[in-house]
């Protein structure tokens, strides 16, 4: 079996492409929906095994393409034959280069063309350091496209609706458009092969095989990526993809060398099916991975087909299935050996979630089952992070965006019965002191027996930005005792928790500089609550400003739409840093600036919005700033 990816762009026609390519010669084929709007379709052609996964458009889904790749001998990408959306393929043709996987490229709804086949062709190239080449060129006729000539057999093939196209005679008018797109894909041939490099220079004319030989191994290397036509709503195109993946994607080797010799499966996608359970899909990458054989450290419960019901002795190597009562298995660290399962290629992990808001069930009786249910949704979604809010406690929900969001809330409910409400995330604020100031604060207390006496003097000053807390004593004369210092210090420290702002205070120093003491009412706690009290006493008199983090932002955005961010940057009260090409991405910037980060889920909104949900962000704290303007 050979298992192929199938992405793009929303709307691209991603889902009628693999139905039409499934229905081709397989009356009966079947179709899994899973987690993440994913879905695994398996048919036979020409007596051939294929699965196809198909991974949906739009920012939010791209977590779920690192697994699915992983698993796969090739990848098709789907784009729309307008350039002007070349760019929202931009993203999946960067995964794809660093996946270093064999691509071919579908241009589709080519009868609703707006732009020539080679100016969509030349629009994706942009984003791929390695070339794009055209293997067909449409034949149009009264201003439509109603055929194809395959540049390498140079045959001419008529589209008929909804059938088989039929072999027709090359149009005498298109003869100079089909030799020079030809001979355009030959030299790109003739870059990776001597041989056919002399046939071109001596005027030779290749031979088809030799040539479809030639392509077949340049593919498999990802040195070219070959790019085809069709109008898949109307079975435009599908055969002659169809028959370049059968004759030019490669055996599983290739997928076992991208991701190591020792592992015996990996896992592609994972849902948490009704009746069944958690279930992963797998690959098996050697033979014998099946019930009651140990992988991953732990034995399997059982495999089904993707029907959900049909057991599955044991799978043959290449061959996918479904996991049973089988939770050991996820997509958290899915390539498996017998004895562990590790970590997926760099390139196959996801971003870094970074819309991210607090969560707490509505019924605040379903706390324990929304903390389970959100521990087995990490399980199955390698988009989502959850950690915990230092200042409230409350779990923090870290997703793709709004759209992801919104799915994890409805899965939460229909599957796991747990109602959750949302809240966003208080900025981390904090305060310091705007001057100097001494404090003198006794603590007597008096209520029969052994009193409470303590008697300190302190000094509070700011300190540098970053500083920090530093604490001092140049008490003289054993005013304080030595064994009493450690619990003013530890009262400041308390004190200085929540500022007058009810914020943290920072970039401060507190020095003791004088006090009394009782020998017998005296006491480590009398003299904690002194140095307490003292320093409260001293924010108050001193005033304080309240800081608020400053995060650096290194924005990853396809290079024509980086100078647009620059006022988008200015409107959130940030500061541009710059922005330069990136040399590990064709056709992509590095945007450096500072914001507040406070503005960062508005930065994640707008960031969509100018950049048609391409670009994406990463976020480390700068420093703290006085906060002038919190509004």
């Amino acid at each position: 079996m050979r298992v192929v990816t199938v992405l793009g762009p929303s709307q691209a026609g991603k889902s009628t492409l693999i139905e039409a390519l499934a229905a081709l010669e397989d009356p009966k084929p079947a179709r899994l929906s899973l987690y993440g709007d994913a879905a695994v379709t398996r048919f036979n052609f020409m007596d051939e095994p294929w699965a196809m996964i198909e991974i949906a458009g739009g920012a939010h889904n791209l977590a779920h393409l690192g697994p699915a790749l992983a698993a796969s001998d090739a990848a098709v990408l789907v784009v729309p034959a307008e350039a002007a959306d070349a760019v929202l393929a931009a993203p999946y043709l960067r995964l794809l280069e660093a996946a270093g996987m064999p691509t071919f490229v579908f241009v589709n709804k080519v009868d609703a063309a707006a732009n020539r086949l080679s100016e969509v062709v030349a629009a994706l190239q942009v984003y791929s350091p390695h070339a794009i080449t055209l293997r067909q060129i449409p034949v149009s006729e009264g201003g439509r496209i109603v055929g194809a000539v395959d540049l390498i057999s140079e045959r001419t093939w008529a589209y008929h609706e909804g059938a088989r196209s039929s072999l027709v005679e090359l149009p005498a008018a298109l003869r100079a458009r089909e030799e020079e797109a030809r001979s355009e894909l030959l030299d790109h041939l003739a870059d990776f092969d001597d041989h056919l490099l002399e046939q071109l220079i001596e005027d030779q004319k290749p031979m088809s095989a030799e040539l479809y030989e030639v392509a077949a191994r340049l593919l498999q290397h990802h040195d070219l990526v070959p790019a085809f036509m069709g109008a898949t709503s109307h079975g435009n195109g599908v055969q002659r993809l169809m028959k370049a993946l059968r004759h030019e994607v490669g055996s599983l080797d290739g997928l076992v060398e991208r991701l190591g010799a020792d592992a015996i499966a990996v896992g592609a996608l994972a849902d948490n099916v009704k009746h069944l359970g958690k279930t992963v899909l797998i690959r098996a990458l050697a033979s014998g991975v099946g019930a009651g054989q140990t992988l991953a450290g732990d034995n399997l419960g059982s495999v089904v087909d993707i029907d959900g019901k049909t057991p599955i002795g044991s799978l043959a190597a290449g061959e996918i299935g479904l996991t049973v009562k089988s939770d050991h298995l996820g997509l958290a660290l899915p390539v498996y050996t017998a004895k562990s399962a590790g970590a997926a290629p760099a390139w196959a992990a996801s971003r870094a979630p970074k819309f991210r808001v607090l969560a707490a069930p509505e019924n605040e009786r379903d706390e324990t089952r929304l903390s389970t249910a959100l521990t087995r949704l990490t399980e199955i979604d390698p988009g989502l992070a959850l950690s915990q809010d230092p200042a409230s406690g409350r779990t923090v929900l870290a997703t793709q965006g709004p759209l992801h969001l919104r799915r994890l809330l409805d899965r939460l409910d229909e599957v796991f019965g747990v109602k959750v409400q949302t809240d966003e995330i208080p900025p981390a604020l904090l305060e310091t002191i705007r001057r100097g100031a001494e404090n003198h604060h006794r603590h007597r207390k008096q209520s029969g027996g052994a009193g409470q006496f303590a008697d300190v003097m302190i000094e509070v000053r700011p300190l540098g930005r970053g500083a920090g807390f530093v604490f001092e004593e140049i008490v003289k004369g054993g005013a304080v005792p030595r064994n009493y210092i450690p619990s003013v210090e530890a009262g400041a420290r308390e004190a200085l928790t929540e500022g007058p702002h009810g914020h943290p205070v920072v970039d401060i120093a507190v020095t003791l500089k004088d006090g009394k003491y009782h020998a017998v009412d005296s006491s480590d706690f009398a003299f904690r609550t002194a140095g307490k009290n003292a320093v409260r006493e001293a924010l108050a008199e001193a005033g304080t400003n309240v800081l608020q983090p400053i995060a650096q932002i290194r924005i990853e955005v396809p290079s024509v739409y980086a100078g647009g961010l620059v006022p988008m940057i200015s409107g959130l009260k940030g500061q541009v840093l710059g922005f330069e090409g990136n040399p590990m991405a064709e056709g992509w910037d590095e945007f450096k600036a500072l914001l507040p980060q406070s503005a960062e889920a508005e930065l994640f909104q707008a960031l969509g919005s100018a950049t048609r949900g391409t670009a994406w962000f990463h976020s480390d704290l700068d420093h703290y700033e006085e906060a002038r303007d919190l509004s």
